[in-house]
């Protein structure tokens, strides 16, 4: 594609409102000018963009849990990756396919459309979904809407990462207009998240909507932080990474290491508390970030940072690109990369019914409309867009007041006997699933679970067999009192071709577990 000046006065402005002498780094005026081709150019860098991390970081995703990933390993690359791999590993791109729901939504009902049709949209695809996700489509389908549906009390994935890495397209249709975009996340955000993991794609939406109108990283990273609260740990977390990056400018390991140091400590997931696997939000933006800052707008080395920082190392590097995408614009990516992404674009993306270019004019569409929407303008190719300035999001946390303080790994079957957990504390999370003993592996059973604690019935839970509509974990309370407590599942319909799998379970209270030094020292001192 021919360069073109992207914004003969934009330039002008970031330089002033980028400058050390301007300490808001807040643009003097209200509204920048841009061309249809340029704003198309981002919207396809940006998009392309993540669909290049998402497949480079592909072949690590969680290898790498608490270590990072070495010099000596070579990424793999080549001409037909992208087509290749979205016909055998097509479930790698669920933080890009679940995004083009979203923009379906959006192209047939409205921007303005209710929580309930995104949800919807959402729980009803084929797509493979995990964690957050995956326990809010379950939700969904079980009558339980948003925003409750990703309400810790409801979704133990709540500060988990999938809103953070599905974000994209609201900051993709909202160029300059961080709080529209904002507003939209409130709506699809909280469909499967809360607390951290609602602002993680909040600061990302809001990351992608600052860079169509500047190209200085700083000033877009602080841009999307402007409407995290301050007291919570999503905001804590960049702004300690921000730090650091002053501190080691020419180091991201060191900066890597700080936040490993202070910021993994994991109480939601309950897959990552007593281990080294990290889903949270707060964490893996971190290693955007870093990514970010200490890539230097240099596209390769932006995506291999964020790579290299382990954990779930294809969603970071697609979420770094994309931003380095839109502000570089597709024209401006190396030409390396592009071969690859060039052959997958007319291509059916994998779980949708529309490809790449399809989605770039969507989003361009739907970018235009906003722009005209919030008081901007569009007069041939000629585009105005008027600037929204950060506003505060209200705090929101997930799981206050609990601690992790037991997980038991058991990883047993269980056919005809009954579940049985003695424990003390708060809250309980019991993970398992339901598996088939036959080789047809029949999709539409279901397992009914009653659940007893203290000797008293509490619910029935439903545990589908089928993968898509699957329950992520098989019971979670943070309701109870601190006290010891009796649980039992008892699985009602069995079934001599099925068995329910019980891999563990994590125990919470309201105070954290006493270091056994310090029990041992009482001990002693007795």
């Amino acid at each position: 594609m021919k360069k073109t000046p992207a914004y003969l006065p934009v330039f002008l402005l970031l330089a002033m409102a980028c400058s050390p002498g301007n300490k808001d780094k807040s643009p003097p005026t209200e509204t920048v000018q841009i061309s249809r081709e340029v704003l198309a150019d981002k919207i396809r860098g940006g998009w392309a963009g993540q669909t290049i991390g998402c497949t480079y970081g592909g072949p690590t995703e969680f290898k790498f849990k608490g270590t990072m990933i070495q010099d000596y390993q070579e990424m793999v690359w080549y001409d037909d990756y992208i087509a290749e791999i979205f016909e055998l590993d097509p479930g790698l791109y669920d933080d890009v396919y679940l995004d083009f729901t979203f923009v379906q939504v959006i192209e047939k009902f409205g921007v303005n459309a209710p929580a309930d049709s995104f949800a919807l949209a959402f729980a009803r695809e084929d797509y493979k979904l995990w964690h957050a996700n995956q326990a809010a489509r379950y939700n969904i389908l079980n009558g339980i809407m948003p925003p409750e549906s990703g309400h810790w009390l409801n979704n133990p994935h709540a500060d988990d990462i999938d809103f953070q890495i599905e974000a994209d397209f609201a900051g993709l249709m909202h160029p300059g207009m961080i709080n529209s975009a904002t507003e939209l996340c409130d709506r699809t955000g909280h469909i499967m998240n809360y607390g951290d993991g609602w602002y993680g794609g909040v600061f990302m939406a809001g990351m992608y909507a600052t860079a169509f109108i500047s190209d200085n990283i700083a000033y877009v990273i602080e841009q999307g932080l402007k409407p995290i609260p301050p007291q919570s740990k999503f905001h804590q977390v960049i702004s300690d990474v921000i730090q650091w990056h002053r501190q080691y400018p020419d180091d991201w390991k060191k900066c890597w290491y700080e936040v490993e140091k202070k910021h993994t400590s994991e109480k939601g997931c309950p897959e990552g508390v007593f281990n080294a696997f990290n889903i949270d939000a707060s964490v893996n933006a971190a290693y955007v970030v870093i990514g970010l800052l200490y890539g230097n707008k240099d596209f390769y080395k932006t995506m291999d940072i964020a790579t290299r920082c382990g954990q779930d190392s294809d969603c970071n590097p697609a979420t770094a690109a994309g931003i380095l995408g839109v502000m570089l614009g597709y024209s401006n990516i190396p030409g390396f990369w592009k071969p690859a992404i060039e052959k997958a674009e007319p291509l059916t993306f994998p779980y949708s019914d529309l490809s790449l270019n399809q989605v770039y004019d969507l989003s361009l569409k739907h970018a235009l409309q906003q722009i005209e929407a919030n008081g901007g303008s569009t007069d041939g190719d000629n585009i105005t867009i008027r600037i929204q300035q950060p506003e505060m999001l209200r705090f929101e946390e997930s799981f206050p007041g609990m601690y992790p303080v037991k997980e038991l790994l058991v990883r047993t079957d269980h056919l005809e006997n009954s579940i049985e957990i003695d424990f003390e504390g708060t809250g309980i999370v019991i993970l398992g699933n339901v598996k088939s003993r036959c080789i047809d592996e029949t999709r539409d059973f279901t397992a009914l679970l009653d659940i007893y604690i203290d000797g008293e019935k509490i619910e029935q839970v439903k545990m589908p067999f089928d993968y898509i509509v699957r329950k992520y974990d098989i019971y979670h309370n943070y309701r109870l009192p601190s006290a010891k407590h009796h649980i039992e599942v008892r699985w009602v319909n069995q079934h001599p071709d099925f068995r329910i799998y019980f891999k563990s379970y994590v125990v919470y209270d309201d105070k954290p577990i006493e270091p056994l030094v310090q029990r041992i020292n009482s001990k002693t001192a007795l």
